[in-house]
């Protein structure tokens, strides 16, 4: 594999491709080639330093996906700094602990979230950027405006530092040791509070080099970035690899709701697709079992050959929707629904589900959709190292997956106990996840260690299994199994929609939820029967990731 210094591969490629699309924002029509991009790169390294931003220094990035987020987070990596991503939906007071937490001296942020900030309790912030606009927010006053007074004659010192204009052969970057930090990244997860994973250039380049090597993004190929860039996922490979090799990347800041997805894949007919479990999940709830389930359509396809063309047409119809052009959709994130999984490959659908986690940046495993294996995470990448910790027989028997490799991260951010518990002396990071893994590396999760519930009688019980079959029941939006004074208990959000196609009044909800439950039973072990149903009126609260936040719902 190419180890091209992380740094150098981007000043390669922003100098090769100078002329194509780099970055454009759906529906606002902003566009940028990577010439524009390196420019403005350029021009944010000369306010860094007329600022006094020394290398290692700490840079937030609370926003919007957008060409300045972009932008942002691209000069601080490139200028030697550290960018600390905050997703833009955090709770304002969470933001703030970790724009404080990380020491960061500066802020790039929406407007609009400025408005909301206590910015006299930012320790450590000189100045405050906005992403909205060319513009200084705000400026700690022992600065004498320096900020605001270099941004005002930007452009004339632009053009005293590049008299000739800013060319291919003026993209420079510093030779900096892969071992340095480039990002501190505050998880979001489902099972408890932020913590700062602290990410090297090494372990961007980890992630960043398999994305080359594997061609999932190509020069000139198409990307719809919908996902957090402020995630490592959404960062990665919708951003980080696609930037490596001259991609054009089609950024969405809005809420990516089905109809706006569909409508961005139509018009940009992405090459590559990277979404989370939620989009496919949804899709196969509202268009497509609608469809199987018509009484017409299930006496068909129980006809040989004729079950063939019916598959073929809705795998095609699948693949336009999506844009017609796309190699393979990755899903990652989060477990993908085993019905919706078998689904998908009973038709040939080309996806494939990878397995990883922000403390790798995020790739653990990846397998190319030909190769991939239904109900398994993929392949260990060739940089890491798995082993099924406490267990026997790893391939047969679970037990906690444990990874070592070029993409484990250093450790958290001024968090000792919490490194400590999470990488041992060896190395091995221990991901909470359970599972098992094939001799070729193959890896199947069963759940997480830390919602793993044990039965009276000692058997292990993995909620998330259980929660994949009631999801697939009619009527059940989403849900979470949990344990109530040793009995389990699903808390359902029922789906209201489906509920209103089918007429069915809230009044007889409660009876159509007890004939849920009796069919569930009737698919689960002995030790994992549910005794109750207890509907809830809201949506579960989830991380960016779509994933439920479980810890809120265990009290």
């Amino acid at each position: 594999m190419n180890k091209e210094n992380l740094l150098q591969i981007y000043a390669s490629s922003f100098r090769q491709n100078w002329d194509l699309k780099a970055l454009s924002e759906f529906g606002t029509g902003a566009t940028m080639t990577y010439a524009d991009l390196a420019r403005r790169i350029a021009a944010t390294h000369m306010l860094f330093k007329e600022c006094g931003v020394k290398r290692g220094d700490k840079i937030a990035l609370m926003g919007k996906n957008s060409i300045q987020w972009v932008e942002t987070y691209m000069a601080t990596i490139t200028y030697g700094a550290v960018i600390v991503p905050v997703l833009h939906d955090f709770n304002i007071q969470d933001a703030m602990h970790i724009i404080n937490h990380s020491e960061s001296v500066m802020l790039f942020t929406n407007d609009a979230i400025f408005d909301n900030l206590e910015i006299e309790k930012l320790q450590k912030i000189k100045a405050v950027f906005s992403l909205d606009r060319r513009k200084v927010l705000a400026e700690h006053p022992s600065g004498s405006r320096v900020a605001e007074k270099f941004i005002a004659r930007l452009a004339e010192k632009m053009r005293r530092r590049y008299p000739h204009g800013f060319t291919a052969s003026d993209v420079d970057y510093p030779e900096i040791d892969e071992s340095a930090l480039a990002e501190i990244n505050y998880t979001s997860g489902t099972t408890g509070f932020s913590k700062g994973v602290m990410l090297t250039l090494a372990n961007l380049g980890g992630n960043v080099r398999f994305g080359m090597s594997s061609r999932l993004h190509y020069r000139g190929s198409r990307n719809v970035a919908f996902l957090p860039l402020a995630h490592a996922y959404g960062c990665a490979f919708d951003m980080l690899v696609p930037l490596a090799v001259g991609t054009h990347i089609t950024l969405l800041g809005k809420l990516p709701t089905p109809k706006l997805l569909l409508k961005a894949f139509a018009e940009v007919k992405p090459s590559l697709i990277i979404c989370v479990p939620l989009i496919l999940e949804k899709i196969y709830r509202n268009k497509l079992r609608p469809v199987i389930e018509k009484p017409a359509i299930k006496r068909l396809l129980k006809v040989p050959g004729v079950n063939k063309v019916i598959y073929r047409k809705i795998r095609t119809q699948l693949i336009e929707a999506l844009g017609g052009r796309f190699e393979e959709v990755i899903v990652g994130g989060a477990p993908l629904n085993h019905e919706v999984e078998e689904f998908l490959h009973k038709i040939g659908f080309p996806f494939t589900v990878g397995y990883g986690m922000t403390e790798c940046g995020p790739l653990i495993s990846y397998t190319p959709w030909r190769k991939f294996i239904t109900g398994s995470s993929g392949r260990t990448l060739p940089i890491m190292e798995t082993r099924i910790d406490g267990s026997p027989d790893p391939a047969r028997i679970q037990g906690e997956i444990c990874v070592r490799g070029e993409n484990v991260m250093t450790g958290y951010y001024k968090n000792p106990e919490a490194t400590a518990a999470a990488i041992d002396a060896d190395g091995w990071l221990h991901t909470g996840d359970m599972g098992t893994c094939s001799a070729d590396g193959t890896i199947f999760i069963r759940g997480r260690y830390k919602t793993m519930i044990l039965s009276a009688n000692g058997q292990n019980i993995y909620p998330e299994e259980i929660e994949a079959k009631l999801n697939n029941m009619p009527y059940v939006a989403e849900s979470l199994i949990v344990e109530r004074g040793r009995h389990l208990v699903a808390l359902v959000y029922p789906d209201y929609e489906a509920m209103d196609r089918d007429r069915i009044s809230t009044s007889a909800l409660e009876e159509v939820m007890e004939g849920v439950r009796k069919n569930l039973n009737k698919l689960v072990a002995p030790y994992e029967q549910v005794d109750r149903i207890q509907l809830i009126a809201n949506e579960f609260e989830k991380t960016p990731k779509r994933s439920i936040k479980r810890y809120l719902y265990n009290a």
